[in-house]
């Protein structure tokens, strides 16, 4: 493996850093029951990769058994206990435990412990806030949506139920 093509080609570099400090308010909240935080987006990042800080309250929420077509997904386990899905087993994920999915992998989370917090990395960076908010939408409208509506929906953000 060599490293990539550059794509930066000045010869002083630049000063561009972006600091996110811990104290910043999320930027989605769910149901009341995960805050989210856009910690870097597809689109900051050029789509190199979008990471988000993942915080999940005292009641159980996470996704069901899925894969992507066209990027992978890591979990970071901050805090708590996360139930983590590898496709065939279910694992109790701590603090510093790390789960990496590959495009095509099948994965699920959930926090059934009480409160959570993970960072989910997606590379490349897809957008993905568009997603969360559809689904913050739904469930703060009470809105139900029959299976051709949920289909839709996770086509049009490549995501795959199993």
């Amino acid at each position: 493996m060599s490293y990539p093509d550059a794509l930066y080609l000045g010869d002083k570099g630049e000063i561009s850093g972006v600091l996110r400090t811990v104290d910043t308010a999320p930027d989605l909240s769910i149901g009341g029951r995960t805050n989210v935080h856009y910690l870097a987006t597809g689109t900051s990042t050029g789509g190199h990769y979008g990471l988000y800080r993942w915080e999940m309250g005292t009641e159980p929420s996470g996704s069901g058994a899925h894969f992507h077509r066209t990027f992978s997904e890591s979990f970071f386990v901050l805090s708590g206990t996360v139930s983590l899905y590898n496709g065939e087993d279910w694992s109790t994920g701590s603090p510093g435990d790390f789960l990496h999915v590959p495009p095509g992998g099948i994965h699920a989370f959930r926090n059934t412990d009480g409160p959570a917090t993970m960072l989910v990395l997606f590379a490349p960076g897809a957008p993905r806030e568009a997603y969360f908010e559809e689904l913050a939408e739904i469930v703060a409208s009470g809105r139900q949506l029959g299976e051709e509506e949920w289909a839709d929906l996770y086509h049009r953000h490549d995501q795959y139920m199993v």
